[in-house]
């Protein structure tokens, strides 16, 4: 097999950005067999124990209305008063029918009391990391939200998800809408992140 070089992956890293909704093209479809390669890239994420510590609802198509719906119901109940702001709520109803797919992304607690939390958060994480440079490398824009009412047992109630599971973030999915410009970024020196030890 052969592999792609360090310049290609150095190459794809770099060019990863997050793609919001607003600029994905809604009404072109991502294939389902895709979605399913992008998902088991991400499956191929380094966990502790094998524990395979992620689960993946996808909501397309009509399943996208639902979603906006729950999402702006379970914001205005669990939402502070003091914190409420229309233009989220907005949002929330908004951006699940801008993108064609939406993947929340679980955390399942598999390795029961011997893998720590935090090592299977940290490995759903991973497993993003996989899932949105893969979908780069399909050509593919992608953005990963994490609203507080992920948290709420409200959600994990809809969802259908257990009190110790997590749902880590919404990954919105979709192709970049026509005449879209490939957003750049910047990064610190890699130097003035380094501590290099010889002795």
């Amino acid at each position: 097999m052969s592999l792609p070089s360090l310049t290609d992956t150095t190459a794809l890293i770099r060019h990863r950005r997050s793609i919001k909704p607003v600029d994905m093209d809604a009404a072109r479809p991502v294939d389902a067999p895709l979605l399913t390669e992008l998902i088991e890239n991400a499956t191929w994420a380094p966990n502790h124990g094998l524990t395979e510590p992620w689960h993946f609802h996808v909501f397309s198509e009509a399943a996208r209305q639902g979603l906006a719906d729950n999402l702006r119901r379970i914001y205005q109940q669990t939402t502070p008063a003091s914190e409420f702001r229309e233009d989220k709520l907005k949002k929330m109803g908004d951006n699940p029918l801008l993108a064609p797919v939406i993947i929340a992304c679980v955390m399942q607690r598999n390795g029961g009391a011997k893998i720590p939390e935090q090592e299977e958060l940290e490995a759903i994480s991973c497993a993003l990391q996989n899932l949105m440079l893969s979908a780069t490398a399909a050509g593919l824009g992608s953005f990963w939200s994490s609203p507080p009412l992920l948290d709420t047992a409200e959600f994990q109630t809809w969802l259908g998800i257990r009190p110790e599971d997590r749902c880590v973030g919404l990954i919105y999915l979709g192709w970049p809408r026509t005449g879209l410009n490939w957003p750049r970024s910047v990064r610190q020196p890699v130097e003035t992140k380094i501590s290099w030890h010889h002795d």
